[in-house]
């Protein structure tokens, strides 16, 4: 659909307004939107929701095609009149058979269930890692062979995460609505993407001719999963440093310079060489040296060290595994909520958005644990980004205890989260 259709109506408007068929003080207190056929019905449009919170914040009704009614209420406190022709509106604005607000159906929420995490048996370290990710909103990479269960772990992540107040369920909802997907499909839901790796970069981070989100921004306020993260092109993953830092993702064309949300939480997956086994007790690994380096090669370091907990994921027993499967989702979660809101009230933000200031405020450390940090992020080569990263990991940990202060025990359990300090 061309993006000049949404306009149709207000076209019309305007037209029967010049030739005196509607009163123009009444077009001042409405916003319209909406295709027109040549028949007079109107069609519905995308992008409904983002013009509906710009026309509250206007203090103006919106007038829309019924189809998109229930989608413009999500904007509470909104006045929506829904319309099916034409000549409705025109009688409505002439005062002839004035049209009642629109009156939405309870559509509201439309949740989808997450997997659980006692589905996943085992994996007890890997479990901890996404505790501590949800936790702190950090982001979390998994290295390990094949059928270990990376997959499966990365689709627990969102099913941990706090519910979506109403600021973010909006900007949630908008970007789908920009993008022509149903936003009332899973409703106030995080979302969940998970891209290809042939994925291309318009197609990740947002682009075309005429820009549109990419796959970062349909992940905004939820978590954005890449599996086989050395197979997607390194220029396509290099273009994630400045989002995962910022929150969003500027993209500049020769007429436009758009800017779209990106706070989503990496997860990602990967073997560890290219045919998968490097480490594997039965010795099925046949990669060279130079092979595993240039296949660990393609991911920069200025793109781990972005990435707050790396773990390597473990083959476990193949024989029928015994151990109680632990944990529910909903267990953990409530671990994570409470986290969460002490972070809220503490800083404003979760641990993985501490800026320099909120660094040095909230993860001071004691002389001693300084020095002995210092020494192990020498010992580890680590940059100074990466050393930030560590503090923050390292304030969820004593968030999730409940401890003011961070101490050595957090610091030590952090580092082994970093990739070499094993």
């Amino acid at each position: 659909m061309p993006v000049n259709c949404r306009y149709d109506l207000a076209i019309a408007l305007g037209i029967l307004a010049a030739d005196g068929q509607v009163p123009t003080a009444t077009l001042a207190e409405v916003e319209c939107l909406g295709e027109l056929a040549l028949s007079g019905k109107l069609r519905p449009v995308q992008g409904v929701l983002p013009a509906a919170l710009a026309a509250r914040e206007a203090g103006r009704a919106l007038v829309v095609p019924r189809e998109n009614a229930e989608e413009a209420s999500l904007a509470g406190g909104l006045v929506v009149y829904a319309v099916g022709h034409l000549l409705e509106l025109v009688a409505h604005l002439n005062g002839q058979v004035p049209l009642p607000p629109y009156a939405a159906n309870g559509l509201i929420l439309q949740q989808r269930p997450y997997p659980d995490l006692s589905e996943v048996q085992g994996q007890l370290a890997a479990k901890r890692a996404l505790l501590l990710a949800a936790a702190g909103a950090h982001n979390l990479l998994f290295t390990g062979p094949p059928g270990t269960g990376k997959t499966l772990l990365a689709s627990r992540l969102p099913g941990l995460l706090p519910p979506l107040d109403e600021h973010e369920a909006l900007e949630v909802a908008a970007i789908q609505s920009v993008s022509g997907h149903a936003p009332l499909s899973s409703w106030p839901q995080r979302p969940f993407r998970h891209p290809h790796h042939s994925a291309s970069g318009p197609a990740l981070v947002g682009g075309s001719s005429r820009p549109q989100p990419g796959e970062i921004t349909l992940a905004h306020h939820g978590v954005l999963f890449l599996d086989e993260l050395p197979e997607f092109e390194r220029r396509v993953l290099e273009v994630l440093r400045e989002p995962l830092e910022s929150g969003e993702i500027v993209i500049a064309r020769a007429r436009d310079k758009v800017r779209f949300p990106a706070r989503f939480q990496l997860v990602a997956a990967m073997n560890p060489c290219p045919c998968g086994y490097l480490g594997d007790p039965t010795g099925r690994c046949r990669c060279s040296t130079e092979q595993i380096a240039r296949y660990r090669n393609k991911l920069s370091g200025p793109l781990l060290d972005r990435i707050d907990l790396h773990l390597t994921v473990a083959r476990e027993s193949t024989t029928l595994n015994n151990q109680p499967c632990g944990e529910t989702s909903a267990d953990v979660a409530a671990k994570v909520a409470q986290a969460r809101e002490l972070q809220q009230r503490r800083q404003g933000c979760a641990n993985a958005f501490l800026d320099l200031e909120g660094l040095r405020h909230h993860c001071g450390l004691a002389a001693a644990d300084q020095a002995w940090l210092e020494g192990a992020c020498e010992r580890l080569n680590l940059s100074l980004r990466a050393a930030h990263r560590l503090l923050k990991v390292a304030r969820t940990l004593a968030d999730l205890e409940g401890s003011q202060a961070i101490g050595r025990a957090h610091l030590a359990e952090t580092l082994q989260y970093r990739p070499g300090s094993s």
